[in-house]
C-alpha cells in the first residue's frame, strides 16, 4: 500500500476495470463430419470451458491433446497462448501466438492475444503494431480501438490516443473504456478539468453501478485543482462504500490538509496508520499535521517512527522545523545544512535555513544562503521573492 501513496494516493482506474471477454476465442464449430474433426471440436470446447472456469492445467491438457492429433491446430495454439497469458507467462504465450500466426497468418485471436502480451510486458510500440494488423480485418472493433488508444496513452502520444478514444465515443456514446482512458490521458498531462469532465460523465452514465475508483479519481482531480471542499464529497461517498478504502482515506486527509483543517486530516491519517502502521509517507504526513497544530511532541514521535523505518527527507525536515518552532535555531540550522548537503537542489531547505538566520538577526547570512541556491542554476520564484525582500530591507 505504501507504494500507492508515493503515486499521490491515486490508484489508476485503468482499462481492466471493465474488462470483458468480447474477443475470447469462440468454440470451434465441427468441420467435415468425420471422427477426427468431431474429436478436435470436443477437445476445443472442453479446453475453453476449462479456461473460463480457471482450470488452467485441464485446459492445457485438452489443447495439447488436439496438437497430438493435428500439428499446429490454430484453436489449440491460441488456447495454449491464452492459458499461459492467464497465468502471467507472457513470453510463453507469445511463443504460442507467434507459432499460430506463422501457420495461420491474420488469425484475429492470436493477434489479439499477442498484442495483449506485449502490453503486459510494457512493450507498447509492439502492441500497437500488432493491434493495427488486427484492425485491418476489423477496423470498428471497439475493444481493440480502446486498447490501441491505451497504448498510445502509455507512450504519451496525446494526440493519437485522444483521437482513438473519441472515435470510440462516436461509435458508442458513453463507452466506459474510452471515458476512463480520456480521464487518465488528461490527468497524466495535468489537464485536470478535462479529466474531471470525462470521469464525471462516466459517473453520470451509470449511477446505479458506481465503481469506487471513479469516485476517488474525481476526488483526485479536485485535489489537484485545489477545490478541496468539492473533492470531499466524492471521497466521502467512496468511504461509505468501503470504510477502509485507502484512497478515500488518503483523499479526505489531504483535502482537509489543503483546507488547513489539520485536526480533521489527523483523523484520517491515523485511520490509514491503523491499517498500515509502518507507512513511512503517511507517518510523515501525520507528523506534519501535528506540527502544524503546535503539538510538537506527538509530531516528533511520528517523524522518528518514519525515520526508524528508513531515512525520509520530509520527516528530517519536519524535525528541523520543530527545532525552529521551539526557538532552537542553531540546532535547526545544523539539521537543515546537513539536508542541503545531501539535496542541494531543494529550494524549500534554503528558504527554511534562511529564515532561521533571519530569526537570529543575521540577514546577510540569510541572503548568502539564498544566493548559494541561485548559483545552482535552478529557478525558484519563492527564493527570488524572499531574496528580493531581504535585499531591499537590508539596503
Amino acid at each position: 500500500m505504501a507504494d500507492f501513496v508515493k503515486n499521490d494516493g491515486h490508484k489508476r482506474l485503468d482499462d481492466d476495470l471493465f474488462e470483458d471477454d468480447s474477443l475470447s476465442q469462440t468454440l470451434i464449430e465441427p468441420r467435415p463430419e468425420d471422427g477426427v474433426a468431431n474429436e478436435i471440436s470436443e477437445l476445443s470446447k472442453k479446453g475453453y470451458s476449462f479456461l473460463k472456469e480457471n482450470k488452467i492445467e485441464d485446459a492445457i491438457d485438452s489443447f495439447k491433446q488436439i496438437l497430438s492429433i493435428e500439428d499446429n491446430n490454430n484453436y489449440a495454439l491460441v488456447g495454449l497462448g491464452d492459458s499461459e497469458r492467464k497465468q502471467g507467462h507472457f513470453k510463453d504465450a507469445i511463443d504460442y501466438y507467434s507459432r499460430c500466426l506463422s501457420f495461420h497468418p491474420g488469425n484475429n485471436y492470436a493477434l489479439f492475444g499477442l498484442a495483449d502480451c506485449y502490453k503486459a510486458l510494457n512493450q507498447y510500440h509492439k502492441a500497437i503494431d500488432i493491434w493495427k494488423q488486427y484492425l485491418v480485418h476489423d477496423d470498428r472493433n471497439i475493444t481493440v480501438l480502446t486498447r490501441v488508444a491505451d497504448a498510445y496513452r502509455k507512450i504519451r502520444d496525446f494526440k493519437k490516443s485522444k483521437q482513438l478514444y473519441l472515435q470510440v465515443l462516436d461509435m458508442e456514446e458513453n463507452n466506459a473504456y474510452a471515458l476512463i482512458g480520456l480521464g487518465h490521458l488528461h490527468y497524466d498531462f495535468k489537464e485536470y478539468k478535462d479529466a474531471l469532465y470525462y470521469w464525471t460523465k462516466m459517473l453520470d452514465a451509470s449511477p446505479q453501478h458506481i465503481d469506487i475508483r471513479v469516485l476517488t479519481s474525481i476526488g483526485n482531480c479536485h485535489r489537484k485543482l485545489k477545490t478541496f471542499d468539492k473533492g470531499l464529497v466524492y471521497f466521502e461517498r467512496a468511504l461509505e462504500m468501503d470504510p477502509k478504502n485507502f484512497y478515500a482515506l488518503f483523499g479526505l486527509a489531504d483535502c482537509y490538509r489543503g483546507m488547513n483543517q489539520q485536526f480533521r486530516s489527523i483523523e484520517y491519517w491515523n485511520k490509514i496508520l491503523a491499517m498500515d502502521p509502518n507507512n513511512k509517507v503517511i507517518l510523515t504526513r501525520a507528523g506534519d499535521a501535528y506540527r502544524n497544530t503546535g503539538d510538537y511532541k506527538t509530531a516528533t514521535e511520528y517523524y522518528n517512527r518514519a525515520m526508524d523505518i528508513d531515512f525520509d527527507i520530509y520527516a528530517a525536515l519536519g524535525l528541523a522545523l520543530i527545532c525552529k518552532g521551539e526557538g532552537k535555531y542553531e540546532e535547526a540550522i545544523e539539521r537543515l545544512s546537513k539536508l542541503i548537503r545531501d539535496d542541494d537542489k531543494n529550494y524549500r531547505l534554503y528558504i527554511d535555513l534562511a529564515d532561521c538566520y533571519i530569526k537570529m538577526n543575521q540577514k546577510q547570512k540569510a541572503i548568502e544562503i539564498l544566493q548559494s541556491f541561485q548559483k545552482n542554476g535552478i529557478r525558484s520564484q519563492s527564493v527570488n521573492d524572499m531574496l528580493e525582500k531581504l535585499s531591499a530591507s537590508y539596503a
